[in-house]
């Protein structure tokens, strides 16, 4: 992209039009495909690059996928629900429910088994048989090797133990290990989860479109209302913690989480009432 009027470069990078904060340029370089809020944005109705996905998890180049939507939210019965980061339903009727984990704690056993329950419960209607439940996959993109054995995917299956063959009730759970960064598909795949540089991707769907949000005007202001409102969001949750708490680990609360998306030390500063020591110790 060539840098007009209204834009300026910041270092090697081309951007931004001058009423976007600086720092908020310098931070959205930052952001990697690994990093949820930025994978959320990027595959929001993006049918080509959640394809190009699950054909290299699946080896399966013929998979077509025909609507991808991100952050849906279902609930159950008692109100506890979830929101799924990346859901894409592809020719055939099945179902996918891709997420990106940096911390280990996030992608536990039982974490899979509930996003699997709950796509389940927003699949089938009321009196609807059983029998219509699609096949689904859960995918955890993770940053670490998981299971510490080398491998770039974990299949997981449910299995009747006694005769050793598939439980075969349509759930799949897979977890992709980001650490595997090879030169094989997968590997250059993960490559690009982890690239800070759309230039330097290997994959030119993923390249164009992390392009579009780090170095075009129209996408970078989406990223700073996207960081701005998260950022505003979470402060206020914190604030009210603070409140009913009425001691300082309210405060600490309120600062931990606009950290995870990258908002500005500044106006995390300002809002919680902490020394900026304490908010980068954290």
């Amino acid at each position: 992209m060539i840098v007009g009027q209204g834009e300026e470069a910041i270092g090697a990078v081309k951007i931004i039009k001058k009423d976007i904060p600086a720092e908020y340029g310098v931070l959205i370089q930052k952001f990697r495909l690994i990093d949820d809020t930025f994978f959320n944005v990027c595959f929001d109705n993006y049918v080509e690059g959640m394809q190009l996905l699950l054909r290299i998890f699946f080896g399966r180049d013929d998979l077509v996928v025909k609507h991808v939507v991100t952050q849906q939210s279902a609930d159950n019965l008692y109100g506890r629900g979830v929101r799924f980061d990346v859901l894409a339903e592809e020719s055939e009727g099945k179902l996918y429910d891709c997420e990106v984990q940096r911390a280990n704690e996030g992608a536990i056993p039982r974490r899979t088994r509930y996003n699997s329950s709950m796509m389940d419960s927003r699949e089938l209607a009321k009196g609807e048989d059983f029998s219509k439940l699609p096949e689904t996959w859960v995918i955890f993109i993770t940053e670490n090797d998981i299971y510490g054995e080398g491998f770039p995917l974990y299949h997981v299956e449910r299995i009747i133990q006694e005769l050793q063959r598939p439980f075969d009730d349509g759930a799949h759970i897979i977890y992709v290990n980001g650490a595997n960064r090879d030169d094989r598909p997968l590997g250059r795949l993960m490559q690009d989860f982890f690239c800070e540089r759309p230039e330097q991707m290997n994959y030119k769907e993923l390249a164009k479109k992390a392009d579009y949000f780090k170095a075009e005007a129209e996408g970078v202001h989406i990223m700073c209302e996207l960081m701005e409102k998260f950022g505003e969001k979470k402060l206020e949750e914190g604030r009210e913690v603070g409140r009913v708490e009425g001691h300082r680990e309210g405060m600490i609360d309120m600062a931990c989480s606009p950290l995870t998306l990258n908002v500005p030390v500044e106006v995390i500063e300002k809002s919680s009432g902490l020394m900026r020591e304490e908010i980068l110790a954290l």
